[in-house]
């Protein structure tokens, strides 16, 4: 390992707690105190990452390319569980995506009105998130919804088209979103499950479910790695 790369230890024995969510009961996993020490990947977010605005997707904040001995160890640590969880066919291999380390930066005045609605992030089948709470702090949990027209609450292939032509006949009908970040239920989207955002906590769901980050306007709109809301983002598929 490079001596500018952060060192990162996997707590030893790991446990991961298991749980179903919404009428479809999907699993989520949860892991808590994930890490050793958490202080080295920080600091590396904090001192030697260059954070820019995410263009290429609908993310309201700024990324930066996390450290690829990070993103090993992670992925090393939960595949199997993903595997067994999700029951992956084992014909399928992992396939690494998008790794950043995110921040969340725009205010509600700035969104666009898709940032002020719940999202999936694939209607892929074996395409999760992993997604890595770092900084201390209160910050916003993560929420998952449900669309009440449909009763949605993952968007598979077989999904999609309906879903999509439901949302916006929706707006159609009752105009675009409140401007602001989605935090609770409303006529067209209930939020039904929240993971609390806990420092060290990694969560791992299904890339096609529902979700937003539930955002505390007066924690979590900044953009310093060193007091924002700090996660590290990591985007897996089975092929």
């Amino acid at each position: 390992m490079q001596e500018h790369e952060p060192r990162f230890l996997i707590t030893p024995n790991i446990k991961a707690e298991i749980i179903q969510i919404g009428t479809e009961k999907t699993p989520i996993i949860i892991i808590d105190d994930l890490a050793v020490d958490n202080a080295d990947v920080i600091d590396y977010a904090c001192s030697k990452s260059n954070f820019s605005n995410d263009v290429s997707t609908f993310y309201p904040g700024m990324r930066a390319p996390l450290p690829q001995p990070y993103v090993i160890t992670v992925l090393q640590a939960v595949y199997r569980g993903i595997c067994q969880v999700y029951q992956v066919p084992i014909e399928l291999k992992l396939v690494p995506l998008n790794q950043s380390y995110s921040l969340l930066t725009k205010t509600e005045d700035e969104l666009h009105f898709l940032q002020c609605m719940p999202h999936f992030d694939t209607s892929k089948p074996y395409h999760f998130a992993v997604l890595h709470y770092l900084n201390p702090g209160e910050h916003g949990n993560t929420g998952f919804f449900r669309h009440i027209p449909t009763g949605y609450e993952r968007i598979s292939e077989s999904r999609s088209e309906h879903y999509v032509a439901s949302a916006k006949e929706f707006i159609a009908k009752n105009g675009d979103p409140r401007q602001s970040y989605v935090t609770s239920s409303d006529g067209h989207y209930e939020l039904y499950h929240e993971v609390e955002y806990k420092p060290n906590r990694l969560v791992i769901y299904p890339g096609n479910l529902l979700h937003s980050t539930i955002v505390c306007i007066d924690t979590d709109i900044d953009p310093e790695p060193e007091t924002g809301r700090l996660t590290a983002n990591m985007f897996i598929d089975f092929q």
